[in-house]
Protein backbone atom coordinates (compact mmCIF):
# COMPACT_ATOMS: atom_id res chain seq x y z
CA UNK A 1 0.00 0.00 0.00
CA UNK A 2 1.44 2.89 -0.82
CA UNK A 3 -1.22 6.39 -1.43
CA UNK A 4 0.03 9.51 -0.78
CA UNK A 5 -0.75 12.25 1.58
CA UNK A 6 -4.53 12.01 2.29
CA UNK A 7 -4.38 14.45 5.37
CA UNK A 8 -4.42 17.98 4.95
CA UNK A 9 -6.25 19.78 7.17
CA UNK A 10 -8.28 16.21 7.67
CA UNK A 11 -10.36 16.83 3.96
CA UNK A 12 -10.47 13.09 2.84
CA UNK A 13 -13.77 13.66 0.46
CA UNK A 14 -14.80 10.22 -0.79
CA UNK A 15 -17.19 9.13 -3.46
CA UNK A 16 -17.81 5.75 -3.30
CA UNK A 17 -19.01 4.43 -6.90
CA UNK A 18 -21.73 1.40 -6.52
CA UNK A 19 -24.58 -0.31 -5.87
CA UNK A 20 -26.04 -2.04 -3.04
CA UNK A 21 -27.10 -5.19 -5.21
CA UNK A 22 -25.89 -7.79 -3.18
CA UNK A 23 -22.22 -7.55 -3.58
CA UNK A 24 -21.13 -5.18 -0.92
CA UNK A 25 -17.81 -4.16 -0.38
CA UNK A 26 -15.62 -1.45 -2.58
CA UNK A 27 -16.57 -1.20 -6.14
CA UNK A 28 -14.41 1.88 -6.75
CA UNK A 29 -13.34 4.68 -4.65
CA UNK A 30 -11.89 8.13 -5.95
CA UNK A 31 -9.94 9.85 -3.47
CA UNK A 32 -9.68 13.69 -3.52
CA UNK A 33 -8.43 16.41 -1.32
CA UNK A 34 -7.96 20.36 -1.42
CA UNK A 35 -7.13 21.72 -4.49
CA UNK A 36 -8.29 19.13 -6.64
CA UNK A 37 -5.66 16.59 -5.74
CA UNK A 38 -6.08 13.60 -6.31
CA UNK A 39 -4.72 10.51 -5.42
CA UNK A 40 -4.02 6.79 -5.65
CA UNK A 41 -6.07 3.89 -4.94
CA UNK A 42 -5.54 1.56 -1.75
CA UNK A 43 -4.65 -1.76 -2.96
CA UNK A 44 -3.77 -4.87 -0.83
CA UNK A 45 -1.14 -7.23 -2.15
CA UNK A 46 -2.42 -10.70 -3.00
CA UNK A 47 -0.09 -12.01 -0.14
CA UNK A 48 -2.53 -9.70 2.35
CA UNK A 49 -5.69 -10.58 0.45
CA UNK A 50 -4.27 -14.70 1.39
CA UNK A 51 -3.45 -13.55 4.55
CA UNK A 52 -6.97 -11.75 4.58
CA UNK A 53 -8.89 -15.23 3.57
CA UNK A 54 -6.65 -17.74 5.85
CA UNK A 55 -8.06 -15.95 8.54
CA UNK A 56 -11.91 -15.12 7.40
CA UNK A 57 -11.75 -19.25 6.97
CA UNK A 58 -10.21 -19.59 10.38
CA UNK A 59 -12.83 -17.07 12.51
CA UNK A 60 -15.88 -18.32 10.66
CA UNK A 61 -15.39 -21.61 11.63
CA UNK A 62 -13.88 -20.99 15.66
CA UNK A 63 -16.09 -17.87 16.30
CA UNK A 64 -19.72 -18.80 15.16
CA UNK A 65 -22.39 -17.05 16.42
CA UNK A 66 -23.13 -19.94 19.00
CA UNK A 67 -19.84 -19.73 19.80
CA UNK A 68 -19.71 -16.08 20.59
CA UNK A 69 -22.47 -16.46 22.65
CA UNK A 70 -21.29 -19.53 24.95
CA UNK A 71 -18.03 -17.31 25.60
CA UNK A 72 -19.59 -14.47 26.55
CA UNK A 73 -22.08 -15.97 29.29
CA UNK A 74 -18.66 -17.06 30.71
CA UNK A 75 -15.84 -15.16 33.34
CA UNK A 76 -13.55 -15.99 30.89
CA UNK A 77 -14.67 -14.98 27.98
CA UNK A 78 -12.08 -17.30 25.61
CA UNK A 79 -11.49 -20.83 24.39
CA UNK A 80 -7.70 -21.13 25.37
CA UNK A 81 -7.33 -23.90 22.58
CA UNK A 82 -9.11 -21.06 20.08
CA UNK A 83 -6.33 -18.69 21.32
CA UNK A 84 -2.99 -21.82 21.13
CA UNK A 85 -4.91 -22.18 17.15
CA UNK A 86 -4.43 -18.69 16.38
CA UNK A 87 -0.77 -18.43 17.79
CA UNK A 88 0.31 -22.14 16.43
CA UNK A 89 -1.25 -22.29 12.90
CA UNK A 90 -1.52 -18.54 11.85
CA UNK A 91 0.84 -16.64 14.34
CA UNK A 92 -1.50 -14.28 14.88
CA UNK A 93 -0.23 -13.55 18.18
CA UNK A 94 3.04 -13.13 16.53
CA UNK A 95 2.26 -10.96 13.79
CA UNK A 96 3.73 -6.99 14.72
CA UNK A 97 6.22 -8.70 17.48
CA UNK A 98 9.76 -8.21 15.67
CA UNK A 99 11.76 -11.12 14.72
CA UNK A 100 14.29 -10.09 17.40
CA UNK A 101 11.97 -11.15 19.91
CA UNK A 102 10.53 -14.85 17.81
CA UNK A 103 7.91 -12.61 15.90
CA UNK A 104 7.32 -12.09 12.47
CA UNK A 105 7.78 -8.35 12.30
CA UNK A 106 4.83 -7.25 9.97
CA UNK A 107 3.43 -3.70 10.38
CA UNK A 108 0.19 -2.11 11.11
CA UNK A 109 -1.35 -2.79 7.59
CA UNK A 110 -1.59 -6.52 8.25
CA UNK A 111 -2.28 -6.18 11.63
CA UNK A 112 -5.24 -3.99 10.78
CA UNK A 113 -6.34 -7.05 8.17
CA UNK A 114 -6.50 -9.27 11.55
CA UNK A 115 -8.78 -6.86 13.35
CA UNK A 116 -11.06 -6.02 10.74
CA UNK A 117 -11.76 -9.52 10.48
CA UNK A 118 -11.96 -10.44 14.18
CA UNK A 119 -14.17 -7.45 14.42
CA UNK A 120 -16.82 -9.20 11.23
CA UNK A 121 -17.11 -12.05 14.23
CA UNK A 122 -17.11 -10.30 17.44
CA UNK A 123 -14.09 -12.34 18.21
CA UNK A 124 -14.18 -13.40 22.06
CA UNK A 125 -10.62 -13.49 22.62
CA UNK A 126 -7.95 -11.58 24.63
CA UNK A 127 -6.05 -10.07 21.63
CA UNK A 128 -6.92 -6.55 21.33
CA UNK A 129 -5.72 -6.28 25.15
CA UNK A 130 -2.68 -8.11 24.33
CA UNK A 131 -1.68 -7.69 21.19
CA UNK A 132 -2.52 -3.59 20.31
CA UNK A 133 -2.30 -2.62 24.08
CA UNK A 134 0.37 -4.10 25.68
CA UNK A 135 3.10 -5.68 22.92
CA UNK A 136 3.03 -1.79 21.41
CA UNK A 137 3.50 -0.33 24.85
CA UNK A 138 6.30 -2.91 25.27
CA UNK A 139 8.01 -2.07 22.36
CA UNK A 140 7.34 1.80 22.79
CA UNK A 141 9.55 1.35 26.34
CA UNK A 142 12.79 0.09 24.74
CA UNK A 143 13.18 -2.13 27.40
CA UNK A 144 15.12 -5.21 25.88
CA UNK A 145 15.13 -7.04 28.53
CA UNK A 146 12.05 -6.99 29.38
CA UNK A 147 10.33 -7.59 25.45
CA UNK A 148 12.66 -10.77 25.04
CA UNK A 149 11.70 -11.83 28.65
CA UNK A 150 7.72 -11.53 27.11
CA UNK A 151 7.17 -11.57 23.64
CA UNK A 152 8.29 -14.66 22.71
CA UNK A 153 5.84 -16.24 25.67
CA UNK A 154 3.54 -13.66 23.58
CA UNK A 155 4.46 -14.69 20.12
CA UNK A 156 3.89 -18.70 21.00
CA UNK A 157 0.76 -18.01 22.94
CA UNK A 158 2.17 -18.54 26.11
CA UNK A 159 1.77 -15.44 27.24
CA UNK A 160 -1.66 -13.07 27.62
CA UNK A 161 -1.03 -9.62 28.67
CA UNK A 162 -3.42 -7.18 30.46
CA UNK A 163 -2.94 -2.82 30.59
CA UNK A 164 -4.19 -1.85 34.05
CA UNK A 165 -3.56 2.14 33.30
CA UNK A 166 -6.49 4.57 34.31
CA UNK A 167 -8.59 4.48 37.19
CA UNK A 168 -11.76 6.95 36.82
CA UNK A 169 -14.90 5.73 35.32
CA UNK A 170 -15.63 8.72 33.30
CA UNK A 171 -11.64 9.54 31.62
CA UNK A 172 -9.55 7.24 30.33
CA UNK A 173 -6.86 9.64 30.82
CA UNK A 174 -3.90 8.99 33.44
CA UNK A 175 -3.66 12.16 34.98
CA UNK A 176 -5.36 11.07 38.94
CA UNK A 177 -3.29 7.57 38.55
CA UNK A 178 -3.25 6.64 42.62
CA UNK A 179 -2.05 3.35 42.47
CA UNK A 180 1.65 3.76 43.94
CA UNK A 181 5.09 1.74 43.94
CA UNK A 182 6.70 1.41 47.25
CA UNK A 183 10.01 0.05 48.39
CA UNK A 184 13.61 0.05 47.06
CA UNK A 185 15.49 -3.02 45.10
CA UNK A 186 11.86 -4.71 45.67
CA UNK A 187 8.81 -2.74 44.24
CA UNK A 188 5.64 -2.96 45.78
CA UNK A 189 2.42 -1.61 44.09
CA UNK A 190 -0.55 -1.01 45.97
CA UNK A 191 -4.05 0.26 44.39
CA UNK A 192 -7.23 -0.65 42.02
CA UNK A 193 -7.51 -0.63 38.87
CA UNK A 194 -11.12 -0.50 37.31
CA UNK A 195 -11.92 -1.72 34.04
CA UNK A 196 -9.02 -4.02 32.87
CA UNK A 197 -9.77 -5.28 29.38
CA UNK A 198 -9.34 -9.05 29.82
CA UNK A 199 -7.88 -8.71 32.92
CA UNK A 200 -9.16 -12.07 34.55
CA UNK A 201 -7.20 -14.56 32.25
CA UNK A 202 -3.91 -12.35 31.37
CA UNK A 203 -1.01 -14.17 32.78
CA UNK A 204 0.64 -10.84 33.06
CA UNK A 205 -0.67 -7.58 33.95
CA UNK A 206 1.08 -4.03 33.05
CA UNK A 207 0.98 -1.61 35.59
CA UNK A 208 1.49 2.65 35.35
CA UNK A 209 1.79 3.92 38.97
CA UNK A 210 2.76 6.40 40.62
CA UNK A 211 6.64 6.31 41.02
CA UNK A 212 8.39 8.82 42.99
CA UNK A 213 7.84 12.06 41.39
CA UNK A 214 6.28 10.53 38.25
CA UNK A 215 4.63 7.53 36.62
CA UNK A 216 5.97 4.50 35.86
CA UNK A 217 5.48 1.38 33.90
CA UNK A 218 5.42 -2.05 35.52
CA UNK A 219 5.05 -5.58 34.70
CA UNK A 220 3.34 -8.07 37.64
CA UNK A 221 2.87 -11.61 37.30
CA UNK A 222 -0.74 -12.15 36.80
CA UNK A 223 -0.92 -15.06 39.50
CA UNK A 224 0.76 -13.24 42.14
CA UNK A 225 -1.27 -14.23 45.18
CA UNK A 226 -1.68 -10.55 46.46
CA UNK A 227 -3.15 -10.07 43.44
CA UNK A 228 -7.33 -9.85 43.58
CA UNK A 229 -9.42 -10.13 40.39
CA UNK A 230 -13.16 -10.10 40.46
CA UNK A 231 -14.93 -9.91 36.83
CA UNK A 232 -16.85 -6.80 36.10
CA UNK A 233 -20.54 -7.23 33.86
CA UNK A 234 -20.23 -4.75 30.72
CA UNK A 235 -22.50 -3.64 28.63
CA UNK A 236 -20.44 -5.59 25.48
CA UNK A 237 -20.22 -9.33 26.99
CA UNK A 238 -17.96 -10.32 24.21
CA UNK A 239 -15.00 -7.95 25.69
CA UNK A 240 -14.70 -8.64 29.46
CA UNK A 241 -13.50 -6.11 32.17
CA UNK A 242 -12.68 -7.03 35.80
CA UNK A 243 -11.23 -4.97 38.57
CA UNK A 244 -7.95 -5.55 39.70
CA UNK A 245 -6.87 -4.74 43.46
CA UNK A 246 -3.15 -4.43 43.90
CA UNK A 247 -2.15 -5.10 47.44
CA UNK A 248 1.77 -5.26 48.25
CA UNK A 249 1.78 -6.66 44.79
CA UNK A 250 5.75 -7.74 43.87
CA UNK A 251 6.63 -5.83 40.50
CA UNK A 252 9.14 -5.14 37.86
CA UNK A 253 10.04 -1.63 36.46
CA UNK A 254 9.61 -1.50 32.97
CA UNK A 255 11.65 0.95 31.31
CA UNK A 256 13.09 4.17 32.46
CA UNK A 257 11.72 5.46 35.75
CA UNK A 258 8.80 8.28 35.38
CA UNK A 259 8.09 7.73 31.89
CA UNK A 260 5.32 5.28 31.96
CA UNK A 261 2.63 8.23 30.56
CA UNK A 262 5.41 8.96 27.50
CA UNK A 263 5.10 5.26 26.69
CA UNK A 264 1.36 5.34 27.11
CA UNK A 265 1.07 8.13 24.47
CA UNK A 266 3.50 6.15 22.52
CA UNK A 267 1.56 3.04 22.10
CA UNK A 268 -2.03 5.08 22.44
CA UNK A 269 -2.27 6.00 18.58
CA UNK A 270 -1.04 2.46 17.04
CA UNK A 271 -4.25 1.16 19.79
CA UNK A 272 -6.27 3.34 18.44
CA UNK A 273 -5.60 2.88 14.67
CA UNK A 274 -6.42 -1.14 15.58
CA UNK A 275 -9.49 -0.29 17.29
CA UNK A 276 -10.76 1.09 14.18
CA UNK A 277 -10.35 -1.41 11.73
CA UNK A 278 -11.33 -3.95 14.47
CA UNK A 279 -14.57 -1.25 14.15
CA UNK A 280 -14.79 -1.24 10.05
CA UNK A 281 -15.12 -5.13 10.16
CA UNK A 282 -18.02 -4.85 12.34
CA UNK A 283 -19.57 -2.28 10.63
CA UNK A 284 -19.11 -4.02 7.35
CA UNK A 285 -21.13 -7.02 8.80
CA UNK A 286 -23.74 -5.17 10.05
CA UNK A 287 -23.89 -3.68 6.55
CA UNK A 288 -24.47 -7.15 5.20
CA UNK A 289 -26.91 -8.37 8.05
CA UNK A 290 -29.01 -5.20 6.90
CA UNK A 291 -28.52 -5.87 3.11
CA UNK A 292 -29.42 -9.62 2.92
CA UNK A 293 -32.82 -9.02 5.73
CA UNK A 294 -33.87 -6.33 3.12
CA UNK A 295 -33.35 -8.55 0.23
CA UNK A 296 -34.94 -11.55 2.39
CA UNK A 297 -38.11 -9.83 4.38
CA UNK A 298 -41.57 -9.50 2.39
CA UNK A 299 -43.97 -6.35 3.27
CA UNK A 300 -47.13 -5.70 0.63
CA UNK A 301 -46.16 -8.51 -1.57
CA UNK A 302 -42.30 -6.66 -1.85
CA UNK A 303 -39.17 -6.96 -0.65
CA UNK A 304 -38.48 -4.45 1.80
CA UNK A 305 -34.89 -3.71 0.10
CA UNK A 306 -37.10 -2.37 -2.94
CA UNK A 307 -38.68 0.93 -0.72
CA UNK A 308 -37.07 3.96 -0.99
CA UNK A 309 -36.51 4.76 2.47
CA UNK A 310 -34.66 1.15 3.13
CA UNK A 311 -32.69 2.04 0.43
CA UNK A 312 -31.42 5.73 1.67
CA UNK A 313 -30.47 3.95 4.50
CA UNK A 314 -28.57 1.29 3.19
CA UNK A 315 -26.82 3.63 0.56
CA UNK A 316 -26.23 6.14 3.38
CA UNK A 317 -24.49 2.74 5.18
CA UNK A 318 -22.44 2.02 2.85
CA UNK A 319 -20.91 5.67 2.14
CA UNK A 320 -20.57 6.10 5.81
CA UNK A 321 -19.01 2.53 6.38
CA UNK A 322 -16.33 2.84 2.67
CA UNK A 323 -15.23 6.62 4.20
CA UNK A 324 -14.52 4.89 7.41
CA UNK A 325 -12.02 1.99 5.87
CA UNK A 326 -10.26 4.84 4.02
CA UNK A 327 -9.72 6.73 7.65
CA UNK A 328 -8.79 2.80 9.25
CA UNK A 329 -6.41 2.13 6.04
CA UNK A 330 -4.72 5.34 5.38
CA UNK A 331 -3.89 5.24 9.20
CA UNK A 332 -2.38 2.18 9.13
CA UNK A 333 -0.13 2.77 6.23
CA UNK A 334 0.65 5.97 7.95
CA UNK A 335 1.96 4.17 10.96
CA UNK A 336 4.42 2.36 8.66
CA UNK A 337 5.28 4.45 6.13
CA UNK A 338 4.01 8.35 7.64
CA UNK A 339 4.84 7.62 11.51
CA UNK A 340 5.20 12.37 11.52
CA UNK A 341 1.21 12.00 10.99
CA UNK A 342 0.25 9.17 13.37
CA UNK A 343 -1.12 11.04 15.95
CA UNK A 344 -3.33 12.58 13.61
CA UNK A 345 -4.22 10.12 11.66
CA UNK A 346 -5.39 8.28 14.46
CA UNK A 347 -7.28 10.61 16.18
CA UNK A 348 -9.32 11.09 13.07
CA UNK A 349 -9.76 7.31 12.29
CA UNK A 350 -11.09 6.66 15.77
CA UNK A 351 -13.24 9.55 15.52
CA UNK A 352 -14.85 8.72 12.36
CA UNK A 353 -14.77 4.74 12.42
CA UNK A 354 -16.86 4.86 15.56
CA UNK A 355 -19.32 6.95 14.67
CA UNK A 356 -19.73 5.19 11.48
CA UNK A 357 -19.96 1.56 13.19
CA UNK A 358 -22.63 2.84 15.61
CA UNK A 359 -24.49 4.52 12.97
CA UNK A 360 -25.14 1.42 11.44
CA UNK A 361 -25.04 -0.99 13.96
CA UNK A 362 -28.13 1.29 15.04
CA UNK A 363 -29.77 1.15 11.48
CA UNK A 364 -29.26 -2.11 10.67
CA UNK A 365 -31.72 -2.91 13.93
CA UNK A 366 -33.66 -0.33 12.53
CA UNK A 367 -34.05 -2.26 8.87
CA UNK A 368 -34.90 -5.39 10.76
CA UNK A 369 -37.17 -3.90 13.33
CA UNK A 370 -39.18 -5.48 15.77
CA UNK A 371 -36.75 -8.42 15.53
CA UNK A 372 -33.70 -6.47 15.43
CA UNK A 373 -34.46 -5.38 18.97
CA UNK A 374 -34.73 -9.38 20.47
CA UNK A 375 -32.25 -10.74 22.41
CA UNK A 376 -32.75 -13.83 19.98
CA UNK A 377 -31.09 -11.78 17.06
CA UNK A 378 -27.28 -10.70 16.50
CA UNK A 379 -28.02 -7.11 16.10
CA UNK A 380 -28.02 -6.22 19.39
CA UNK A 381 -24.20 -7.89 19.75
CA UNK A 382 -22.81 -5.42 17.47
CA UNK A 383 -24.63 -2.71 18.58
CA UNK A 384 -23.38 -3.06 22.17
CA UNK A 385 -19.87 -3.69 20.44
CA UNK A 386 -19.61 -0.50 18.74
CA UNK A 387 -21.33 1.52 21.50
CA UNK A 388 -17.96 0.18 24.02
CA UNK A 389 -15.59 0.63 20.74
CA UNK A 390 -17.04 4.10 20.60
CA UNK A 391 -16.16 5.58 23.95
CA UNK A 392 -13.25 3.14 24.47
CA UNK A 393 -10.23 5.85 25.46
CA UNK A 394 -12.68 8.74 24.65
CA UNK A 395 -15.60 9.55 22.89
CA UNK A 396 -15.73 10.80 18.86
CA UNK A 397 -15.53 14.62 20.40
CA UNK A 398 -13.25 13.85 22.53
CA UNK A 399 -10.46 12.84 19.64
CA UNK A 400 -12.18 15.29 17.48
CA UNK A 401 -10.63 17.96 19.86
CA UNK A 402 -7.78 16.21 20.12
CA UNK A 403 -6.92 16.43 16.29
CA UNK A 404 -7.94 20.10 16.25
CA UNK A 405 -5.34 20.77 18.79
CA UNK A 406 -2.95 18.98 17.28
CA UNK A 407 -4.06 20.86 13.93
CA UNK A 408 -3.48 24.30 15.76
CA UNK A 409 -7.23 24.94 15.31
Amino acid sequence: MGPECLLERAANFVEAAGRIDGQVGYHGIVRRGVAGRSFMNFAFSEEQEEFRRSIRRFLEDKSSTSEVRRLMETDEGFDPAVWDQMAGQLGLTAVTIPEEFGGLGFGQVELGIVFEEMGRVLLCAPYFSTVALCVNLLLASDDDQVCSSILPLVASGKARLALAAGESESDWSNDSISTIASGGADLLLSGTKPFVIDGLTATHLLVLAQDGDGVSLFIVNGSEPSLTKKPLLSLDLTRKLAVIRFDKTPGQRVGDIGLGIAYFEKMLPKALISLASEQVGGAQRVLEMAVEYAKERIQFQRPIGSFQAIKHKCADMLVDIESAKSAAYYAAWAAQNEPSELPLVAFLAKAFCSEAYFSAASENIQIHGGIGFTWEHDAHLYFKRAKSSELMFGSPAHFREKLAQAMGL
